[in-house]
């Protein structure tokens, strides 16, 4: 074995949803026996020096005793995790002379060592493989479940190992190894189908037709009705009527949830879209993302897709005033002492909550036992602003007995989606050039432009927000869903009966406080 002293191995860190660029130094010298990483490593990768060694030794290789420094670079990056593992392995069998230092040319390594040498999975495996050919290198080297992950970037080399030996093998021409190739057509077909279908809904026709209109426009929904209404079972099912994702949408929220290590092993690309219902006791961290080391929260695990926040007045109060920002903006940005990143958040809020503290203010089944006071008690713990947010607010009343035994067909979320993508198609065309794709995202211009009234239209309209005390946050409100009921009437312009609808998911301003 001749020794090189110096070798160069190619490794990323992950930054917010994106990779960078880690390029994992080593240099063996004369001196007393040490073993020093440095370039701002985290608990774990200091640790890798045990496993390594073992892996090393339990693989058949020998660690000399000389004084090994691992360099990862940039050194200003913060590197955290244990995919440095092989990489810093592989870079010190290189600098021993097991491995040519031509045959890691080009090549990204990934993965966590354990002291027999298996390669373990690591997270941020498709960030990692998306800069991997957006830098044109040549391949990328991920642990065994990694694979597929990886195999949906095009043009990209993906080798898939489980042990070190196997590693070692490839990098030196003696193990050819089959590239990994992830057909995502296939998974769209065999991973999109839901289990689950409006059909199974009885009655609840008025919430039905307003979730309709949430999913055609994407607005935001607040369901206000007594426990056992079906909120929860109508929330479900929203992803149901929800527009296709496309195959940009699918790898934007699989990068998330491959950083936050939520990404199913089974399950390479996330082709349905994303449902998360946090318990309310649930941190404004864990909601939006941080901690030292920012991370993606709820919000940002929703992108694409629904965030479902069930007792709504029982979450932390600045838990919801953190949701101001990624409602209005599509992002959240997490500003720390070292870094600023900025995940992405473009999601349906839809919330649920009783009327009142024991659920039963307003049934003619159940006696409310809740005072005035507490009712607006508890009402109060959400905000104005936030309310505002709302687009959509209605009433779920308790479901019939009639409505239960009914034998008749229900709607099935086919026949809705079909609706809903034919609205979506209608402002697709419509904010062509505009960059946004739906009516929820319509700013002041843009209502200005595509949002023209008539005269019956502006009166009850007029009458509406002098009746209802409506903010100018709300009135706009008002207007995007007025749109979005257009586009499903297939009318070209907003009349006023779609005025009168849309004023009809207002429950809130038109009785406040329900009282």
């Amino acid at each position: 074995m001749s020794f090189v002293n110096y070798s160069k191995i190619l490794s990323s860190a992950l930054y917010g949803v994106d990779a960078q660029l880690v390029e994992v130094e080593t240099d063996i010298a004369n001196g007393l026996p040490s073993f020093t990483i440095v370039g701002l490593p985290d608990g774990a990768i200091k640790e890798s020096k045990e496993r390594i060694r073992s892996a090393i030794h339990n693989t058949g290789y020998v660690m000399p005793p000389k004084r090994i420094t691992i360099n990862l670079a940039p050194a200003h990056i913060k590197k955290e995790g244990s995919a440095y593992d092989l990489p810093i392995c592989i870079g010190i069998l290189s600098a021993l002379g097991v491995i040519g230092p031509e045959s890691t040319d080009g090549v990204i390594i990934l993965g966590e060592l354990s002291l027999d040498g298996v390669v373990k999975p690591v997270k941020g495996v498709l960030p990692a493989a998306i800069m991997t050919s957006d830098m044109r290198f040549n391949s990328i080297i991920v642990p065994k479940g990694n694979g597929p992950e990886a195999g949906i970037v095009e043009g990209l080399k993906v080798y898939e190992s489980g042990h070190l030996s196997e590693v070692v093998s490839l990098l030196r021409g003696e193990l050819p190894l089959k590239c990994i190739k992830t057909d995502y057509k296939s998974l769209y077909e065999q991973l999109s189908a839901y289990d689950m279908d409006f059909n199974e809904v009885k009655g609840q026709e008025h919430a039905k037709r307003a979730l309709e209109i949430a999913a055609a426009g994407g607005h935001n929904v607040l369901m206000i009705g007594p426990p056992g209404s079906g909120k929860t079972m109508l929330s479900m099912r929203l992803p149901t009527i929800l527009p296709r994702m496309t195959f940009k949408e699918a790898i934007e929220t699989t990068k998330i949830h491959s950083v936050a290590g939520v990404l199913a092993a089974e399950n390479a690309l996330v082709t349905k879209r994303p449902f998360r219902s946090p318990h309310h006791t649930i941190s404004d961290v864990g909601l939006v993302g941080g901690t030292q080391q920012p991370k993606p929260g709820e919000v940002s695990l929703s992108h694409h897709g629904v965030l479902f926040l069930d007792e709504l007045p029982e979450f932390k109060k600045n838990a919801l005033e953190a949701l101001r920002q990624p409602l209005e903006d599509g992002y959240v940005t997490i500003t720390r002492a070292q870094q600023t990143l900025t995940f992405p958040s473009r999601f349906m809020l839809i919330a649920a909550m009783n009327p009142c503290p024991c659920g039963y203010y307003g049934d003619p089944l159940h006696q409310c036992t809740c005072s005035v006071s507490a009712i607006m008690k508890y009402r109060s713990r959400i905000s104005g602003p936030l309310m505002d947010r709302f687009d959509i607010q209605i009433d779920v009343p308790a479901v019939r007995f009639s409505d239960i035994i009914r034998d008749g067909n229900q709607e099935s979320s086919h026949d809705i989606l079909q609706r809903v993508e034919k609205a979506r198609t209608v402002q697709q065309e419509r904010f062509r050039g505009f960059k946004i794709f739906s009516n929820t995202q319509m700013s002041s211009r843009h209502i200005k432009k595509f949002c023209k009234l008539d005269e019956p239209s502006v009166g009850l309209l007029s009458s509406a927000i002098e009746r209802l005390g409506l903010s100018a946050r709300a009135y706009t409100k008002l207007i995007k869903v007025s749109r979005t009921i257009a586009d499903l009437d297939g009318a070209a312009d907003i009349k006023s009966h779609h005025i009168a609808e849309a004023i009809q998911y207002r429950s809130l301003d038109r009785t406040p406080l329900g009282l």
